[in-house]
């Protein structure tokens, strides 16, 4: 399953900046976290990677208690 997303272009006075939102479902399913830094690689004109460059940090779900 996909998730389509659009590019979108802010255009400023001090030039362009290009933004693509990443989907909820994607970020909670591998647990990213707000202001964590990532890296994107030009695989082919068609394909992006985007790499982690810190550590993983597993979410630790509290039990409820009955």
């Amino acid at each position: 399953m996909g998730y389509p997303t659009k590019v979108q272009l802010i255009s400023r006075q001090k030039g362009k900046q290009w933004y693509v939102n990443f989907p909820n479902a994607l970020a909670e399913a591998l647990n990213f976290v707000k202001g964590e830094t990532v890296e994107w690689t030009i695989v082919s004109m068609d394909c992006l990677r985007m790499k982690r460059l810190g550590k993983i940090k597993k979410k630790i779900k509290k039990k409820e208690s009955v």
